[in-house]
């Protein structure tokens, strides 16, 4: 299991949950059992790229959006190359459900809607960063 495997299982599962599809549903659509949905979202199974197209075209995004925060100083083997190391912080974020969870439902809103959003995060976390100081 790799870093992008995982993140590209969240991203299946937050976008998945976001358009309350069950993965009995995607698996339907996908053409494989939702045993393999699972394994998928949990970066356990490598999802092929034909595989990967389906599911994007069933949960209605362009496949791009699986491999929003990577970056292209990532190998095949996924450790950095040695043109620039990147920060895990944001590969830790996007791998976890909530997160890609949040992040799908936002994309669902309108931009006035989503930059509201964002507002009311931006003082949540000044709230709870002055609780804690």
């Amino acid at each position: 299991m790799s870093n992008v495997d995982v993140l590209i299982g969240a991203r299946i599962k937050g976008r998945r949950i976001a358009l309350k599809i069950s993965q009995t549903k995607l698996a339907e659509a996908v053409g494989v059992r939702f045993q393999q949905v699972q394994k998928y979202e949990s970066g356990a199974n490598r999802v092929s790229a034909s595989r990967l197209l389906l599911i994007a075209e069933t949960l209605g995004v362009p496949i791009a959006y699986f491999f929003q925060g990577l970056d292209s100083t990532t190998t095949s083997d996924d450790t950095p190359s040695s043109e620039g190391a990147r920060s895990t912080t944001p590969m830790n974020a996007l791998s976890d459900a909530r997160v890609s969870e949040i992040l799908a439902l936002v994309e669902t809103l309108p931009t006035e809607q989503q930059m509201a959003v964002l507002a009311f995060l931006r003082t949540l976390s000044k709230t709870s960063e002055t609780e804690t100081a």
